[in-house]
């Protein structure tokens, strides 16, 4: 390794094999993601991706491209809803002030705050 190109063809051979890993990892997502696709069929393409690793991705991708970019497109939109309802029930969104007193009033029935932590919890509710 000591000439400028034999460093600059390691650096292309290094990028085509990480290329190839993304892709790799992609399809098998993809393979566990299809719930239409019979088990035989996901061993099949698991073997040819070991067998013949650059012919099998480049025909699983031109085969199999528009439904893989349409199972991530979903999978992505649940992902973001999850996250969603996630931020609004921990931000407190959706919660009414009468229900926040309801579950105050509760906690010091309980016990558990006293009249002042209810007034205070009372007072941020209704403001």
């Amino acid at each position: 390794m000591d000439s400028f190109w034999e460093w600059f063809w390691l650096v292309v051979w290094w990028f085509f094999v990480v290329a190839y890993l993304v892709v790799l990892f992609q399809i098998v997502a993809d393979l566990f993601r299809d719930r239409q696709l019979n088990g035989w069929w996901k061993a099949a393409w698991v073997v040819a991706l070991v067998v013949v690793p650059y012919l099998s991705a480049l025909v699983y991708v031109i085969a199999r491209g528009r439904g893989m970019a349409e199972r991530h497109a979903v999978e992505a939109r649940q992902r973001r809803e999850i996250m969603d309802d996630y931020v609004r029930a921990t931000a407190g969104g959706g919660r009414s002030p009468s229900s926040e007193i309801a579950d105050a009033k509760a906690l010091h029935d309980a016990g558990t705050i006293d009249a002042d932590e209810f007034r205070r919890l009372k007072a941020r509710a209704l403001a």
